[in-house]
């Protein structure tokens, strides 16, 4: 019984997934030669790839800049108010409608900037808030 189990996980685990797992490598080494990737530790290539997992919200707010706007402007005060009172998850949410992505890339939150503007429009309660992800901007109407 042990052998039937030992041969039944290597093939699960190895043999069944050798040829799908090969040609996912070759691809990926094509796009990410691995001589490029060795300098990295695991836990910072994970990084590199996927963003950063833990966030500071504070210093997030910390490195915004403001567009027709100023820090303590009662619209900004609000949102920000507003905004630290979110849960983690919403708080993700309005990173990926800002920027495209739920995570802080892998240079950190140090450096990931985002201006908020207002819009300037004749009647602002007709809009709604809108973002511009290549720029990292917040369009936010008064």
């Amino acid at each position: 019984r042990k052998e039937f189990v030992d041969l039944y996980v290597n093939y699960v685990f190895n043999e069944s997934i050798q040829k799908p797992f090969e040609d996912f490598m070759q691809g990926f080494l094509r796009g990410c030669p691995a001589r490029r990737w060795r300098m990295f530790l695991p836990a910072e290539l994970q990084i590199v790839l996927q963003g950063h997992t833990k966030f500071d919200w504070h210093l997030l707010e910390k490195n915004v800049t403001y567009q027709t706007y100023k820090k303590f402007d009662q619209t900004i005060r609000n949102f920000w108010t507003v905004f630290h009172k979110l849960p983690e998850e919403k708080k993700k949410m309005f990173l990926a409608f800002v920027s495209g992505s739920d995570r802080i890339p892998g240079y950190g939150v140090e450096l990931l900037k985002f201006a908020i503007v207002d819009p300037q429009a004749e009647n602002p309660d007709e809009l709604y808030p809108s973002a511009n992800t290549c720029n990292h901007i917040l369009f936010l109407p008064r």
